[in-house]
């Protein structure tokens, strides 16, 4: 048996789900696909079932917030791992900020569970699904996600600080 390569994983992706896939890279040896929101837990059920790919290991989810970016503002990130194979996958899903809400992969992987908490919990990411999705590292009684660029990094009266170097460029003050 023959160990696969990201190309392998890349070509099995696109065969199984066509158009779903939006957009695809290779970047530091790492395979990056990006899939349509509602696609990607059968995608990752479909890695992880399939015998020959063996995605059998969640590393992170993640999540990341892209204000300027018009019905994609919200980016759920996914990395898993072949053992088998040696590869590293990251599954990408982009959302608009108007409907946070994704299928959660608890019933996948068990360690989603926190994982998905967090990301909850800094960015408001909604996992359809998740058997207790609350905060877990934020206050209870928090009514915002605080990952998000949506706030001040600094007094507006201090000069030494400017927000265009932490990818916040339209913060009105």
């Amino acid at each position: 048996m023959d160990k696969k390569n990201n190309h392998d994983y890349l070509s099995a992706i696109q065969e199984r789900f066509g158009s779903e896939v939006l957009a695809h890279e290779e970047s530091f040896g790492m395979l990056n696909v990006e899939l349509t929101p509602s696609k990607i837990h059968d995608a990752i059920a479909w890695l992880q079932a399939d015998q020959e790919l063996s995605v059998n290991y969640l590393t992170n989810i993640a999540g990341v917030h892209y204000p300027e970016a018009l019905g994609r503002e919200f980016a759920v990130v996914y990395q898993l791992h072949s053992w088998k194979n040696n590869i590293r996958l990251r599954i990408k899903g982009y959302l608009p900020k108007e409907n946070l809400h994704i299928a959660s992969i608890t019933d996948l992987f068990d360690g989603a569970n926190w994982m998905e908490r967090e990301t909850y919990d800094f960015f408001g990411i909604q996992f359809d699904g998740h058997p207790d999705l609350r905060r877990i590292l934020n206050m209870d009684d928090m009514d915002y996600f605080p990952m998000r660029k949506e706030y001040v990094l600094e007094d507006a009266t201090r000069e030494d600080k400017d927000d265009r170097f932490f990818g916040r460029n339209n913060i009105e003050q």
